[in-house]
């Protein structure tokens, strides 16, 4: 293609939505000017089923239960006033409470201050969360966050450990909407733990964000912790950000909480539009299914160059490959959907991955994201004429192009700027797409099976677990896995069996010693007296 054909593709395939600051490009995919037309209608039942959500339909029917995250940063949509009501209490609770806070009204056992944000949470609880708090940091911040996002014995310990100075002057969070969520319940234990050997009482430091009668509800309520934010059943985790869960943590901190809502807000507005050149979830959504053909052929590369877009990829990975990754179709058909999400930031993209996105298998499209503004304030040139934002500027369109060369496809959002107001719109965009792209492979966007499955064989392990070692201390003597499992039936399970002693063999904790002499068969576990 020779360049003037380059430049009227670009503008015919350029976006721009002036009104947040946001524009996409979409010229670099290799689309014909037919494809549009050819989906025009699948397209159209997808802004349908949108606006069908939007005002109340189930979204989730193996739960019945609607998908309201919209209404979050928009409550005159709800479809009753009750809901209108809770998302406005609940975001101006969220505004008072902070305030208390951060004029030291509330403060920790000993009078000082709270200065510290530990938030205890997971997958969607601690993603949204997180991206918020790291793309958004700044030195004036009020508070400084921590996160407890797994059940790591030594993730918690290194994060007690840069704590402990001031432990009395930290806040924590717990986020979790059944209340039972094993990991969030094991970091809000261990820190329970943390605070009890420091002489601290946990309960005067402590806030949760969950469902309203659910156990870690009625638990805040019996120790009487700070305060207590509810999550509804009509926000799934992966889009609750703009909820309480991404809400409190950030006001907390010192984001401008109100500027996020309000981009939010403005961008669904835009990507309501039926046009499809002029709204840019739905191109990204059409790009998407082009790109793989339907059925998720090719991996979505992000690659933001900004370094406080690093963690928008991990956040993604989570929106997307949980929302569209799904065995059965609407209609019970296996279709095995999804789309593979991964991530880097520019320019270490250059100095990582971009050898084989050039050069190697060809299974992929990239989303570049670019910042117009570098930085607030005057840029010093690092060399004649080139300010290091020049330079870094410089790196994305080389990438761009280079890519290009080797047909390799590609999009570019462009921001002006970064800050709540872009990341609010930014959050929201992605959320929109997700919702129109699941409808055009008409799968259900808003459950998570496979997520159920693996939390129930994670149960059925720690089950074993205590059957192993309740037989081992029963017999009082050396024995294999195999004799193990034996004994209990469960001669399927003889690698889980062996696994399970090998694990707290290596924890000491449980009292269980391994001979490892000779081959795996005859490694012998015994309890120690």
């Amino acid at each position: 293609m020779n360049p003037t054909n380059h430049w009227k593709r670009y503008c015919h395939y350029f976006c721009h939505c002036q009104e947040i600051g946001l524009s996409l490009d979409i010229s670099k995919m290799n689309h014909d000017d037919d494809f549009f037309a050819r989906m025009r209608p699948a397209m159209e039942k997808a802004h349908a089923e949108m606006k069908a959500l939007e005002n109340g339909a189930l979204a989730n029917p193996d739960e019945r239960r609607m998908a309201g995250h919209y209404w979050l940063r928009t409550p005159s949509l709800a479809p009753d006033n009750s809901i209108r009501r809770d998302i406005e209490e609940t975001i101006t609770r969220i505004t008072d409470f902070t305030a208390k806070i951060h004029r030291g009204e509330i403060t920790g056992q000993t009078g000082k201050p709270f200065i510290n944000l530990l938030i205890i949470g997971i997958g969607g609880s601690a993603l949204g969360p997180q991206f918020i708090a790291d793309a958004l940091q700044l030195p004036k911040d009020h508070m400084k966050p921590y996160f407890l996002d797994n059940t790591d014995p030594d993730g918690f310990d290194r994060v007690f450990a840069q704590l402990a100075p001031q432990l009395e002057q930290t806040l924590i969070v717990v986020i979790s909407k059944s209340g039972s969520t094993k990991e969030t319940r094991n970091g809000m234990l261990e820190t329970m733990s943390v605070y009890r050997r420091a002489g601290l009482e946990f309960s005067r430091c402590a806030i949760a964000v969950t469902g309203v009668s659910s156990d870690l509800d009625q638990l805040a309520i019996e120790q009487k912790w700070l305060a207590r934010f509810p999550m509804w059943d009509w926000v799934g985790g992966r889009t609750s950000i703009t909820s309480a869960v991404g809400l409190l943590p950030a006001a907390l901190q010192g984001i401008d909480i109100a500027a996020l809502l309000e981009g939010a807000s403005a961008c669904d507005a835009i990507t309501r539009i039926v046009d499809t050149q002029s709204n840019p979830a739905a191109l990204m959504a059409l790009m998407w299914f082009f790109a793989g053909n339907g059925k998720g052929e090719r991996d979505l590369v992000m690659l933001p160059y900004k370094d406080r877009l690093l963690l928008f990829s991990r956040y993604l990975q989570q929106l997307l490959m949980e929302s569209l990754g799904k065995k059965l179709d609407r209609d019970g058909k296996a279709v095995n959907q999804g789309i593979v999400v991964y991530g880097n930031k520019g320019s270490t993209d250059q100095h990582a991955y971009m050898q084989q996105l050039r050069d190697g298998t060809d299974n992929f499209f990239v989303t570049f994201i670019q910042v117009l503004r570098s930085r607030e304030g005057h840029s010093e040139d690092v060399e004649i004429g080139a300010t290091s934002g020049d330079f870094l500027f410089g790196l994305f369109r080389g990438s761009r192009a280079a890519l290009s060369e080797q047909g390799r496809q590609s999009m570019t959002i462009t921001v002006e700027k970064l800050d709540a107001f872009t990341i609010g719109a930014l959050i929201a965009l992605f959320e929109r797409a997700v919702g129109l792209y699941a409808s055009l492979i008409n799968v259900n966007a808003y459950h998570q099976p496979g997520v159920e499955a693996g939390k129930k064989a994670a149960g059925a392990v720690i089950t074993l677990q205590k059957e192993t070692l309740e037989c081992l201390t029963r017999l009082n003597s050396a024995m294999t896995a195999g004799e193990i499992a034996e004994i209990l039936g469960k001669e399927g399970q003889t690698e889980d069996i062996f696994e399970i002693l090998r694990h707290v063999a290596a924890n000491h904790q449980k009292g269980v010693k391994v001979d490892s002499q000779g081959s795996l068969e005859k490694w012998k576990f015994v309890m120690e007296k």
